[in-house]
């Protein structure tokens, strides 16, 4: 195996540990979330064993990243938009719009034992739909539970937080615009 596939495989490991460390996730929660024993993700992360595919697919979709950011390929010359994951406050946006106008985000947000919902204002209109899992939102002096399927709208200047109703990740699609900036609807169903 050439040097340069060594230095690949050896960037693994501390990728993987990194990851998991700013999800602020054990060895033992992330092998109840992926299935894989906690020996051999303690040794994936050492750099003792080897990476495989059946080992970083499961890794991938729980740290809800691209393959490709797992090994540290380069990226090809391919024109379509890349997902490119941010963690901010506990959370993960992965943009699906370029910036200007209005934005849209897939938002996964764990649970966060022990933390209190701060409610927030800001400029704008929001609106959400949830992918799966339940999402609590708090909505002024409302307290709503949307689920799988269920969709919600507001104006962020109305006090807001978003977050998971019980112990699962919540996973939702986010569109939001400045004041004056609204998804439209063009059509409803009866």
């Amino acid at each position: 195996m050439g040097n340069a596939k060594k230095d690949v495989l050896a960037a693994v490991g501390p990728r993987l540990r990194e990851l998991r460390r700013r999800r602020g996730m054990t060895l033992a929660e992330l092998a109840e979330r992926t299935g894989i024993n906690e020996s051999t993700l303690s040794r994936l992360e050492g750099g003792t064993r080897k990476p495989t595919l059946e080992l970083l697919l499961p890794l991938a979709e729980v740290h809800a990243v691209p393959l490709d950011d797992l090994v540290g390929a380069p990226r090809t010359g391919d024109p379509r938009i890349h997902l490119r994951p941010v963690a901010r406050d506990g959370m993960t946006y992965v943009p699906l719009s370029r910036p200007g106008g209005v934005q849209a985000h897939k938002l996964l947000i764990p649970p966060r034992p022990g933390s209190e919902p701060e409610l927030k204002t800001h400029e704008g209109f929001e609106w959400v739909y949830v992918l799966s899992g339940r999402l609590r939102l708090l909505l002024g002096d409302q307290s709503l539970v949307l689920r799988a399927g269920e969709a919600a709208e507001f104006d962020t200047h109305v006090p807001h937080w978003l977050g998971p109703d019980g112990d699962g990740t919540v996973e939702l699609l986010v569109l939001f615009g400045h004041q004056g900036e609204r998804a439209h609807l063009r059509a409803r169903t009866a």
